[in-house]
């Protein structure tokens, strides 16, 4: 292809037809070079059967959703693949063998509507509990069914005898009361944005036509959504509506009795939420206010009432330094809880409102090289009780209760699923080319120090995404038990120190992204941890891009590129699918001065068959109705033109997240190892440079 400045005509605009029948060919002839090549051996079978029993097995933690005095759980095991959605009592959640309340059997109903149903979420009405809505999507697509079901009957509530249904299509559907809802849909001609989002809010009555819903709010084609709610909290009912007017500005509304909107003076790429009588708001961006200053990443709180009233006197209950950010809060009934991260590991605190201002202390001791987390708030009707999470990368996760100001209890603890003996984790920093100090965690094997062996390293770098420690049982048994180090970045794009790691790397600064990630390669290898043919680069979606532009940027640094659900086309990404969405993460290629700098990097454009490329696992899903399938298809339909080495598999359902049940992510899990395996392991035994270099 020619200069990445000029625009040609791309031959393989056909590949974009999702289900056209070229296209299908195309993916099927290339998942039987794949599965020919990486997935018949014994050794790829045992370690798919692992996983898939790791998948499987009751002895991991069945993670609840906790309303009141229901713990509900979405679980899937080998006799129920697409799975159960069920509830219990904390009582018997506690015990070693809870016994469950099946509410609905998704495997029975997708063989009984003859259906290739996944599940998508469930939101049931408070507080009685006896309704719910029911998400449903086809193959794991974005776009999804919605069903209201009846909790005390166990069935669906058809749309003839007054329940609430919507038709495939990426809505929201949101409880008002057990007669109404906050529904926005695919209306009809005009009604979804440009990314394929409602545009429209409407509040809908039981036993009205959809079309008779009332208009709350309409937003422009342009934006990304328009939704709206209720908050139920009792003595403070508010119902809300807000429009998305991109991916990182939002405005918000309470809506008045009388149905006017009253819009909340708030930056809108603030994050706004509100408890009782208290409004926070976590800032992206300095804001000055009311005579004062606040930095981009303090979270900041007002009376809502007074502010509604025209105060603008904040008080800071978190500000951040050059190590510390702000990674989560939530509320139990009296107290804030924040999580932390300080230097990509995290701190738990405690806040509470006295006469003389905030208070903080530390909720709990946490692990170091773990993340830890706090779930299952419920101030509602859940005092001041909680949950917490934690895990490292070679840690199992545990499951723990409490209260503030009482003690945690273990609740459930999983087995190892791989022999972590001998394998520990490791901090470094590796110095970006504008200076900066990107972290970056080491996992290996204690004998691996001080020579340099077969390493992946993992990246993602976008959307204010923080990425921490956690157990991967998976690279435990495909990775680091077979000798190999494993590797995860923390580059900028993400927000492991607050939103401004993030805003560093937006639009015209993009190319941060690459050269923290390129600069992590290079200190591998000067640290004496593996070599350029030793090392491989794994990322999906937008971690999909930044393999993309290692491939076409710095391949002289990798061995063998993973490229998952991937971003790579970036001069029509906004044409496809969800991708206008992402305009104000990335830029508009439309626009001459934003394509100026996208065309620089976008891998589609940028791909050269004079340059030496490492091998490179190409993978997507035909049923991914956020990335565009076409990105994955038609790269590998271009490097194969150039005569790279390219391997490709798509497969026919799963939606983004690549898989749709705990078979198809044990397969995919398995073929990334196995690739890995063959190209910097084997072969590297054997002598021989990977293909392509």
């Amino acid at each position: 292809m020619s200069g990445a400045h000029e625009q040609q005509t791309d031959p393989y605009l056909w590949l974009e037809e999702v289900t056209g029948d070229r296209a299908l060919d195309f993916a099927r002839a290339h998942n039987d070079v794949v599965v020919e090549r990486f997935a018949t051996s014994d050794r790829f079978n045992d370690l798919e059967h692992r996983i898939l029993d790791m998948l499987d097995t009751d002895t991991r933690i069945p993670y609840p959703t906790r309303r009141a005095q229901w713990l509900y759980n979405f679980w899937r095991d080998a006799e129920h693949p697409k799975g159960l959605w069920r509830r219990t009592t904390f009582a018997e959640y506690a015990t070693d063998s809870p016994e469950w309340e099946v509410l609905i059997d998704l495997d029975a109903l997708a063989a009984a509507e003859e259906e290739n149903w996944v599940w998508a979420g469930a939101a049931v009405l408070r507080p009685a509990q006896s309704l719910a809505l029911i998400s449903l999507s086809r193959g794991g697509a974005d776009a999804k069914v919605v069903r209201e079901f009846d909790m005390r009957t166990k069935q669906f509530r058809a749309p003839e005898d007054g329940g609430f249904h919507l038709p495939e299509a990426k809505s929201q559907l949101s409880w008002i009361d057990a007669d109404s809802v906050y529904v926005g849909t695919d209306f009809g001609p005009d009604s979804l944005t440009d990314s394929g989002y409602p545009r429209i809010a409407k509040r809908w009555q039981r036993g009205t036509p959809l079309e008779d819903a009332r208009t709350i709010l309409e937003g422009e084609a342009s934006d990304v959504a328009v939704s709206a709610g209720y908050d139920r909290t009792p003595g403070y009912e508010r119902h809300f509506v807000s429009r998305a007017t991109d991916f990182y500005n939002e405005i918000a509304y309470l809506i008045e009795d009388d149905g006017t909107l009253r819009r909340l003076d708030t930056p809108t790429d603030a994050s706004v939420s509100w408890y009782r009588d208290w409004l926070l708001l976590r800032l992206k961006t300095p804001w000055e206010v009311g005579g004062a200053s606040y930095p981009a990443g303090a979270l900041i709180i007002i009376g809502l009432n007074e502010f509604l009233d025209g105060a603008r006197n904040f008080e800071t209950i978190f500000t951040p330094d050059e190590h510390t950010a702000l990674h989560g809060y939530g509320w139990t009934e009296h107290h804030l809880l924040l999580i932390t991260l300080e230097d990509v590991q995290t701190r738990l605190y405690v806040l509470t409102s006295t006469e003389g201002g905030w208070t903080r202390e530390t909720l709990t001791d946490v692990p170091p090289m773990a993340t830890t987390n706090v779930m299952n708030l419920d101030p509602l009707e859940g005092g001041d009780e909680f949950m917490l999470t934690s895990s490292g990368f070679t840690t199992p996760a545990t499951l723990l209760s409490g209260s503030v100001g009482g003690p945690t209890t273990l609740l459930k603890q999983e087995p190892g699923f791989f022999d972590a003996e001998g394998i520990e984790t490791e901090q470094f920093f590796a110095r970006s080319d504008d200076g900066t100090m990107v972290p970056y965690f080491v996992i290996r094997h204690r004998d691996r120090r001080g020579q340099a062996g077969p390493t992946v390293m993992s990246g993602y770098g976008g959307f204010e995404i923080s990425r921490t420690p956690g157990y991967n049982g998976a690279s435990g048994m495909g990775w680091l038990e077979r000798g190999g180090t494993w590797v995860m970045t923390n580059i900028r794009g993400g927000g492991e120190y607050g939103p401004q790691w993030h805003t560093q790397a937006l639009k015209a600064d993009r190319h941060r992204v690459y050269e923290d990630f390129s600069s992590i390669a290079k200190d591998l290898v000067a640290r004496g941890i593996t070599t350029a043919p030793q090392l491989g680069a794994v990322g999906g979606s937008n971690g999909g891009l930044l393999m993309g532009v290692m491939l076409t940027r710095y391949p002289e640094l990798f061995g063998a590129i993973v490229c998952q659900v991937p971003l790579l086309d970036m001069r029509r990404y906004h044409h496809l699918l969800a991708g206008a969405s992402w305009v104000a993460e990335y830029g508009d290629p439309d626009k001459p001065e934003e394509w100026e700098y996208i065309s620089k990097y976008s891998p589609y454009q940028n791909a050269r068959a004079e340059k030496p490329y490492p091998p490179i696992l190409l993978t997507t899903s035909t049923r991914d109705d956020r990335v565009h399938p076409g990105h994955a298809r038609k790269m590998a339909a271009l490097l194969e033109e150039q005569g790279h080495t390219v391997w490709y598999h798509e497969n026919i359902e799963g939606g983004h997240g690549g898989a749709a049940d705990n078979k198809q992510m044990a397969f995919q899990a398995a073929l990334i190892y196995e690739f890995f395996t063959q190209l910097l392991m084997d072969e590297q035994a054997d002598g021989a440079a990977p293909d392509g270099h």
